[in-house]
């Protein structure tokens, strides 16, 4: 997308729009929060599993979300081309990213010595953290004021929080 710059605007290149967009990472950091809140210590091994629930259910989220976008693209009649299956692709690849430091912190909780219980809170911080801080890489790279980076940062938090305390009060 261009915009014209300057009074010239019709002699001077146009000048390309710097996209903000961390979305996908907001949104797959509240995602993983959630898995990791829902999540039960069913099983043999649970950090092993927790760990793949994790990153399926961030390709399943990203698959979803590249059809979902395609689709509401189309141009009716239109087959959707190879490059623009790549392009939405690539844009939502960062709802698969926000499981791994998540599912890192449980890949690395024996070697913390942390029981499951401490392994899924340690996740969830893990989650909620990385949630505010691409909500709020995304506010400064839009420009925002000290007032609207703080707002991002608290509504984030206070998104990922919602779960936390889902948690906390179901004793799941």
């Amino acid at each position: 997308m261009s915009i014209p710059s300057g009074q010239s605007a019709g002699r001077s290149r146009p000048r390309r729009v710097r996209r903000t967009d961390s979305a996908g990472a907001v949104y797959g950091s509240l995602l993983a929060t959630s898995v990791v809140a829902t999540a039960g210590t069913a099983g043999e091994y649970p950090r092993v599993q927790l760990v793949i629930l994790l990153i399926v259910t961030g390709l399943v989220f990203w698959a979803t979300h590249v059809y979902a976008q395609l689709a509401g693209e189309r141009l009716v009649g239109e087959p959707w081309s190879r490059r623009e299956i790549r392009r939405v692709a690539v844009h939502e690849w960062p709802i698969v990213e926000a499981a791994a430091l998540p599912a890192a912190a449980v890949a690395l909780s024996g070697v913390l010595g942390l029981d499951y219980v401490w392994t899924a809170w340690l996740a969830m911080g893990v989650a909620v953290a990385q949630q505010v801080v691409w909500a709020c890489v995304g506010a400064v790279r839009a420009g925002a004021t000290r007032g609207q980076l703080a707002a991002e940062g608290i509504v984030n938090l206070v998104l990922g929080l919602v779960l936390v305390a889902t948690k906390a009060a179901l004793k799941h």
